[in-house]
């Protein structure tokens, strides 16, 4: 009998430990593996909120405001906290039809029932003032404060670039970003994202039955601060780039002005241009979409990634290989044979300085045949070992190589070296199949950064620092550089030849017969260099310069696209009000002024038509 109770009483016992372990393991499981319930607990009472930092600001040279901040609201919706919802008055008040509305919440739901996320975004300030104070009657709805980008003026739009929501692929790649959050698209922006975002924070409020938020969750203990982004501070100078983009409006092409001294980049337009606020808000789509289809491709960074002909701007940097290769001298003279290649009218040059100041085709056709049929170790010419010394040299001088500019997508042109003639021409090659690269067209393609920094190079007598367009960032109080913009880097090229180059360049602008004498300017020692680029439709007109001679201050490149005339007709002239505008502060020819802004110089381009229906 005793023994029979014993088992009782431990069959009870052991039930008892069945039944605690069970919700011990359940406990745990629902507390601890499973958290969905504690999550629908939370979000009842506790509202999670992530506190998005203001971006840096950005501002030019000077201190002027390129790029600010405004507030804007974006409605969030947890989707298993809607209930006792009037659809109709909610879709009135935001303004969407009742069918948007399911399309949006089923889209939410199949995100996430319980997280949050975007309903309608970017709603600006005004707006949402009215929405806010009838929002605490649709439960499962709250707002979200965030900053869009705006800018003063409608300045360097493909400089600053511009800022767009996170796709799946970059959240995939950096789990800082989650999906609704904003990220650098291009531009500035892009490059220095990391700098310019900041650090987001979190905020954690109670929230009543009635959707009414009731303060901070145990006194803001668990809350954190968003960290603002630093701001840049642009090598850009405003007056400048607003004074380029308004002699480029109606034109198609590029300028790119540099600091000889420093690297950095005064102003920098691409042509067409656009207003950077098209690209901001909830219009931003539609925007994109117009310029995008835009014939004249207003998105595309000519400045960065156009590779044309460089024309006969390249004749400088071909003297002054050949002079420092030795297969020609400062006083090397040819005759200007046009049975060689083409040219206009003019006496023969009898040393470099005169070719260049005429810019014979002729003479730098025997000057590049030296070059290529350069003899070889053994004294035999070898066009292959003349090429590859030529290719290094224009390496050295910033061709074919990508400048690392602290922007996006910029290409490195082209300088054909031996592998790609061989590749063209497999039963042989030699400079006679090649001597179009002489004058700059041939198969070379440059980028016209890299034509402004050939003339800083040429300014500075042989050495540039790569051109940038961010001199510091971070607060005003502490500043970063980056290092790499304070390098000099060398084209290592006799420092004897240099003068040879910008004396040519100086009597290209000042003395008779020189192609570029519309950048003249009375009292500026302007040195400069025209081309003319031949293409499928009307010519490229092209022009680099420097000024002033000695202690040059701006180095640039014009380049407007189709414009009959060559560089002499339209780039220097235009390049001439520049430096006026930049060193002067004014532009004093009113009337030479306005002849070249209301200019129309550009081959229109022919849409294609549209086919009719058959």
């Amino acid at each position: 009998m005793k023994n029979n109770i014993l088992s009782r009483s431990s069959l009870i016992i052991a039930l008892f430990c069945v039944v605690i372990a069970f919700f011990i393991v359940r406990l745990f499981f629902l507390q601890i593996i499973d958290t969905s319930n504690v999550m629908k607990a939370n979000q009842n009472a506790l509202r999670f909120r992530t506190q998005y930092p203001a971006r840096g600001l950005m501002f030019d040279r000077n201190g002027k405001l390129l790029v600010y901040n405004e507030v804007v609201y974006d409605l969030m919706v947890i989707p298993s906290q809607i209930k006792d919802f009037d659809t109709a008055k909610f879709c009135n008040l935001i303004n969407i039809t009742k069918e948007e509305f399911d399309k949006r919440l089923s889209k939410a739901r199949a995100y996430s029932p319980y997280a949050p996320s975007v309903f309608e975004k970017q709603i600006p300030k005004g707006d949402f003032a009215l929405i806010q104070e009838k929002l605490y009657a649709f439960k499962g709805f709250y707002s979200q404060a965030r900053a869009l980008r705006y800018y003063p003026k409608a300045l360097a739009a493909h400089v600053l670039g511009y800022v767009g929501e996170v796709n799946e692929e970059q959240i995939l790649k950096n789990p800082y970003y989650k999906r609704g959050d904003y990220i650098g698209m291009s531009g500035l922006e892009k490059s220095y994202e990391q700098e310019l975002r900041g650090r987001k924070g979190s905020k954690i409020t109670l929230v009543d039955v009635h959707n009414r938020e009731k303060g901070s969750f145990q006194n803001g203990d668990f809350d954190t601060a968003a960290i603002t982004g630093s701001s840049l501070y642009t090598t850009l100078d405003a007056d400048l780039q607003e004074y380029a983009e308004k002699i480029m409006a109606n034109k198609r092409g590029s300028i790119v002005a540099i600091e000889p001294s420093t690297g950095e980049v005064l102003c920098f337009v691409s042509a067409p241009c656009y207003d950077p606020n098209l690209l901001v808000g909830r219009v931003r789509g539609n925007n994109y979409k117009k310029l995008l289809d835009d014939p004249t491709k207003p998105l595309f960074n000519r400045a960065l990634m156009a590779q044309y002909p460089p024309g006969s701007i390249f004749k400088v940097a071909q003297a002054l290989i050949a002079l420092d290769m030795g297969v020609i001298q400062t006083n090397s003279g040819f005759v200007c044979d046009k049975s060689l290649v083409g040219c206009h009218n003019h006496p023969s040059a009898t040393n470099v300085r005169d070719a260049i100041k005429m810019s014979c085709n002729p003479y730098f056709y025997q000057v590049f045949r030296r070059i290529i049929q350069h003899r070889n170790n053994r004294g035999k010419i070898d066009s292959k070992d003349g090429l590859s010394v030529w290719k290094e040299a224009m390496l050295r001088l910033g061709f074919g190589t990508r400048i690392d500019i602290d922007l996006p997508n910029v290409k490195k042109g082209r300088i054909p070296d031996t592998a790609f003639y061989d590749k063209w021409y497999p039963s042989g090659w030699n400079f006679y199949t090649i001597f179009s690269n002489s004058i700059g067209q041939g198969e070379v393609e440059v980028v016209p950064l890299q034509m402004a920094n050939f003339a800083a190079i040429v300014a500075n007598r042989g050495w540039y620092i790569t051109p940038h367009l961010v001199r510091s960032y971070g607060t005003e109080t502490q500043r970063f550089r980056r290092k790499e913009y304070g390098i000099k880097h060398h084209s290592q090229i006799d420092a004897k030849y240099w003068n040879v180059a910008v004396e040519g360049m100086w009597a290209v602008v000042h003395e008779a017969g020189g192609t570029g004498r519309l950048a003249r300017l009375e009292d500026i020692a302007v040195c400069g260099k025209t081309g003319t680029a031949q293409n499928k439709g009307a010519d490229h007109s092209v022009f680099i310069c420097f000024a002033p001679k000695d202690n040059p201050k701006i180095a640039l490149s014009v380049y407007v696209e189709n414009a009959a005339g060559g560089g002499g007709a339209w780039a220097a002239p235009i390049a001439g009000l520049l430096i006026e505008k930049y060193l002067k502060g004014e532009v004093k020819r009113k009337d030479f002024e306005q002849n070249y802004i209301e200019a129309t110089p550009c081959q229109p381009i022919r849409t294609p038509k549209p086919k009719k229906d058959e």
